[in-house]
């Protein structure tokens, strides 16, 4: 089983133009996402996704593999889907073998955090994994910016939400206890590349264009999603003014 790494990096991003080339210290950041993540050594190959000439030729620069994708892709899982498929067809990889979907925004993605998140294929038959990470901050609770994650007794995910999900009908006086906490979204994905490929063509769901989640559109088709807990604590570049608030 070889574990592939994708990592997606768009240009035209609404809120942040050209976001993949914002320089965080002496480097772009799509090299810092790129060389924390070649730091895992599970990781069989590493290979960013682009769109545009100008990200591709910055990657070329410190000698990392790329490949050109469509511009028409709505989502880094489009993009990963069409490189794996790329890879099926060449023969570079197998229909059981799984891609990591590593984004492209987050410049100090952890190795230990894509290790994680390939764990459920170890044994457990999964087809899709993700992270998750546990909180009691109330205020997270009710960002509809955070993802919130409601999981079985198995670990399995059963609703992804921007609402807070669980609701806790007991007064917050019980902040702090084991039945006050939420379990948060953190956006990595590992896929089986015949799982991925199958999810990049199916139709937008219902609860998919309410919630603006593209992981609803594989529940609502009968897949699984297992989780993972991870204490690693992600940070995201959304907008120019993330920049100014990096640690």
């Amino acid at each position: 089983m070889k574990f592939i790494g994708i990592i997606p990096a768009r240009y035209a991003s609404t809120r942040f133009p050209g976001k993949p080339l914002a320089r965080i210290g002496d480097k772009p950041m799509i090299r810092h996402v790129y060389e924390n993540a070649s730091r895992c050594s599970i990781l069989t190959n590493l290979i960013i996704a682009t769109d545009d000439e100008r990200i591709r030729k910055a990657v070329e620069s410190f000698d990392a593999q790329v490949m050109m994708t469509s511009t028409a892709h709505k989502s880094g899982t489009d993009r990963c889907g069409e490189v794996a498929k790329k890879l099926l067809n060449n023969s570079s990889c197998a229909p059981e073998d799984i891609v990591i979907n590593i984004q492209g925004d987050e410049p100090f993605i952890s190795e230990k955090q894509i290790a994680e998140v390939t764990e459920p294929f170890m044994g457990e038959n999964a087809e899709i994994a993700t992270l998750i990470k546990a909180s009691r901050d109330e205020n997270e609770h009710v960002d509809a910016n955070v993802v919130k994650v409601v999981i079985d007794k198995l670990g399995k995910a059963m609703y992804f939400s921007r609402s807070p999900v669980p609701f806790f009908r007991m007064p917050s006086s019980h902040k702090g206890k084991d039945d006050a906490g939420f379990f948060k979204h953190i956006g990595i994905y590992a896929f089986t590349v015949k799982t991925l490929l199958h999810i990049t063509g199916l139709p937008m769901g219902k609860l998919e264009k309410a919630e603006s989640l593209e992981q609803l559109r594989w529940l609502e088709n009968g897949l699984s999603i297992h989780t993972r807990i991870t204490e690693t604590e992600n940070f995201s570049i959304d907008t120019p003014r993330d920049l100014k608030k990096l640690p």
